[in-house]
């Protein structure tokens, strides 16, 4: 764990109470004795910790930062950083460093001061805990235990995968830092849902450019399915695929990068049995293609993510069948850039405790909501444009989590945002306007942070609050 000794004792030893809890949850859920590096408790007096903590880092496998200002002002922080990175450059990984955002920094949250922090740049790119708001509670309370079990679920996912050897890809490779109740159930529609998956089964940059395939549906590449191309390529490959009519579904479980080379619309994957799409490597990115699962026999998503993290980018995405992108079991993409609609359910399920950031997506004409989060889910949301969905814009249920800011919620068909059954999110900067319900809707003893956002011009006014969940609302400066 980097921390600063500073922000641990200014919290009465919070920060140390938080690693024992997490050493204890991670046990508990593995049945097996497990232990965090904390220097304070691992450092024997008189032993020289610069040379533990260096040994230490190259036993270890994961690395928790503890974000606050005090970070960024550390060398000895930027130091342990600095080798993590050279760490997972080593083992082909993009995903041992789990940044923990304790206390709120400028590095973190506004752009210019990331652009003079490379630090800052780094953490930021990550998928991250948000701890802001939880520093502030006790470790009894249910919303802070729950977020500590899905913090060792992730990191038990994260030691679950094997590393697998890569070629480093062009452009992606982090640059190590250098310095500086029934009257509202009735009155709001079903809670639509989803009815879940059984579909398809489930250093420096490189000199060189990767191996590359074609794929041309008109015989003048090197195959004429993605599929071959998918079979026949080596991890770290590249696959352009032409423009054309591709009737398959894509089963990625190897490192790859699979491009449209062409203008989207004219580069089709259409599934009838299973997802367009299924994704099960360690690491990977698909950009630029249209994927479609049309109606067929069975039941699947457009897209399934199992594992890991898929960079997914520039596509457009429906399904006939359930949703039409599911992220599911701790797997962490990114979502940028795409069109997702169509759907029979929702736009993006994310459940079983999958994570992700979907950023400057459109996510519209949805016939359940347009995200729906639940079963300790943890996705972060920004600057996306959810709207024209039958449903609700965004649900997080059964225990769901996520992390929404400066995202467009409109013109959905009930409510902008409903929060329920032990849920707790975290509302920022977003313009929730002209649903058919109310802006945000809380029941079940669910919770959640709710600053700086616009509410107005919903039909059925701002909120829609349940009297026991009060006590579990923040809120400030929103325009209602």
């Amino acid at each position: 764990m980097s921390y600063v000794r500073f922000d641990d004792q200014h919290d009465d030893g919070q920060l140390s109470q938080f690693r024992e809890r997490l050493e204890a949850e991670v046990r508990a859920q593995t049945g097996e004795k497990f232990a965090i590096f904390q220097d304070r408790n691992d450092i024997d007096w008189g032993q020289n910790w610069q040379q533990r903590i260096d040994d230490t880092l190259d036993a270890v496998t994961l690395l928790l930062v503890i974000v606050t200002p005090s970070l960024f002002r550390s060398p000895a922080c930027e130091a342990e950083i600095r080798r993590f990175l050279d760490r997972e450059e080593k083992l082909g990984r993009r995903d041992l460093i789990l940044p923990v955002y304790y206390i709120g920094a400028r590095e973190m949250d506004d752009p210019a001061w990331r652009e003079r922090s490379e630090l800052a740049g780094v953490l930021h790119s990550r998928q991250h805990v948000d701890w802001r708001e939880l520093r502030f509670e006790p470790f009894s309370s249910p919303v802070v235990r729950r977020a500590i079990a899905q913090l060792a679920k992730q990191m038990l996912d994260t030691f679950s995968r094997l590393p697998e050897q890569l070629p480093a890809t062009p452009g992606r490779v982090a640059t190590p830092p250098s310095g500086s109740a029934a009257r509202r159930t009735e009155t709001r529609g079903p809670a639509t849902r989803q009815t879940g998956d059984t579909g398809a089964a489930a250093g420096s940059t490189a000199k060189s450019e990767p191996p590359t395939h074609v794929v041309d549906a008109f015989h003048r590449g090197d195959f004429t399915t993605v599929g071959e191309a998918i079979k026949a390529a080596r991890p770290g490959d590249r696959i352009f695929v032409r423009p054309g009519l591709y009737e398959e579904s894509l089963v990625v479980d190897k490192p790859l990068e699979i491009m449209g080379d062409g203008r989207r619309e004219d580069i089709e994957i259409r599934a009838h049995d299973a997802s367009a799409l299924v994704f099960k490597a360690s690491i990977g990115r698909v950009s630029n293609l249209t994927l479609r699962r049309v109606a067929g026999t069975g039941r699947s998503h457009g897209v399934t993510i199992f594992q890991g993290r898929l960079e997914l980018e520039k596509c457009d995405i429906s399904s006939d069948s359930l949703a039409c992108v599911a992220i599911r079991d701790g797997a962490d993409p990114r979502l940028r850039e795409n069109k997702i609609h169509g759907g029979r359910q929702s736009g993006v399920f994310v459940f079983n405790n999958g994570l992700g950031t979907l950023e400057d997506n459109e996510i519209f004409g949805n016939q359940f909501s347009g995200v729906e989060i639940k079963t300790g889910s943890n996705p972060t949301l920004r600057r996306n444009q959810i709207f024209d969905n039958k449903v609700n814009g965004v649900y997080a249920y059964e225990g769901g989590l996520g992390r929404l800011e400066n995202n467009g919620i409109t013109g959905n068909g009930g409510v902008g945002v409903r929060i329920d059954e032990d849920s707790s999110t975290v509302l920022r900067h977003n313009n929730i306007n002209r649903n058919h319900y109310e802006g945000v809707w809380i029941d079940g003893g669910s919770g959640g942070v709710f600053e700086d956002n616009d509410l107005t011009g919903n039909l059925g006014g701002p909120w829609d609050i349940a009297p026991d969940c009060e006590p579990n609302i923040t809120r400030a400066r929103n325009k209602e």
